[in-house]
């Protein structure tokens, strides 16, 4: 698709996430990109209409500018997907294989890409000797890292040191949610990677002064989480973790941008997830690392939506 063959944009933001702030704050970024660019721009918010309601006479292309739920986890794709209208970023199978922290370490697991270890337990938890079964089964150890199965942005993400912390995050995260993943806490260096049309732009280090990279310390300046890129690794190893993060990018299927998280422990790198949806908003990290590559927010931001295409 050219330039030309996109004129009128539809940016798509806000919705019905938890991530809905952000959401708008990267929506209203790249529509000032694109208006810049020379493109007419519209905004659209799922919240406020129904995807039905989207114009295919009026739209060239949509540019997915959602988080979360029903933007990033293939609901909002399948309505793209019946409009047929071109979208940005992954696909329906894609965003929902991503977007489920269960399916996508299945899926890292097959192909070799290692993610700590894990299980996951259903609402409700009625006996405690299960729980502590699992941990040991899987041998994981305290502290255990607790979080919604699919939800983004570290919400819902608890770090738990001992068994009472654990039980009492339990009880709090199954009043909103259905099923909790339970994985083993690693330590060592914050490592995110940008992949962009398959190809690997670079990994930026994170040191947040929070205890983990959380959503406080994501999206506000006051948590003074410390931006390190390009990230402090061993050539050899830097160029390792793009390689991972491409070929995570690749046996999911992704399209577009995506940004693999990492953590690099005792000299070797887990994968935690993958995002399909990556903010885009001025504290945000693929930016910043398309930036020290030397390429500018507009032009980013038209080279996702360039790549925009349905039957993904």
């Amino acid at each position: 698709m050219n330039k030309k063959k996109f004129k009128n944009v539809l940016i798509v933001l806000g919705g019905t996430s938890g991530e809905r702030a952000i959401s708008i704050a990267s929506g209203k970024a790249c529509a000032s990109a694109l208006k810049k660019k020379g493109y007419n721009v519209s905004l659209f918010d799922p919240q406020k209409k129904n995807f039905n309601l989207i114009s295919r006479k009026n739209t060239d292309v949509i540019f997915n500018a959602l988080h979360g739920k029903n933007g990033e986890d293939g609901v909002a794709q399948s309505f793209f997907e019946y409009l047929r209208i071109p979208y940005t970023h992954s696909g329906v199978i894609s965003s929902f294989n991503a977007m489920n922290k269960i399916v996508s370490k299945k899926i890292f697991i097959k192909n070799n890409i290692k993610t700590p270890r894990y299980f996951s337990l259903k609402k409700p938890l009625s006996d405690k000797k299960k729980l502590l079964r699992n941990l040991k089964k899987k041998k994981i150890n305290f502290p255990v890292v607790i979080k919604p199965v699919n939800e983004g942005s570290s919400l819902g993400v608890i770090i738990c040191k001992d068994i009472k912390k654990l039980l009492l995050s339990i009880r709090h995260l199954f009043k909103k949610y259905n099923e909790l993943i339970f994985e083993e806490y690693k330590g060592g260096q914050e490592i995110q990677v940008a992949v962009i049309n398959g190809t690997a732009l670079g990994a930026i280090e994170l040191v947040p002064k929070r205890f983990f990279y959380d959503y406080k310390a994501k999206y506000t300046r006051k948590a003074k989480t410390k931006h390190i890129m390009p990230a402090r690794l061993p050539k050899n190893k830097y160029n390792e973790v793009l390689k991972i993060a491409k070929k995570a990018h690749k046996v999911l299927k992704c399209k577009g941008v995506t940004r693999s998280d990492f953590k690099f422990y005792n000299n070797k790198f887990y994968l935690l997830e993958l995002n399909t949806q990556p903010g885009m908003t001025s504290l945000s990290l693929v930016p910043e690392i398309a930036e020290y590559k030397g390429i500018t927010f507009e032009n980013l931001v038209e080279k996702i939506l360039l790549d925009a295409s349905v039957d993904k």
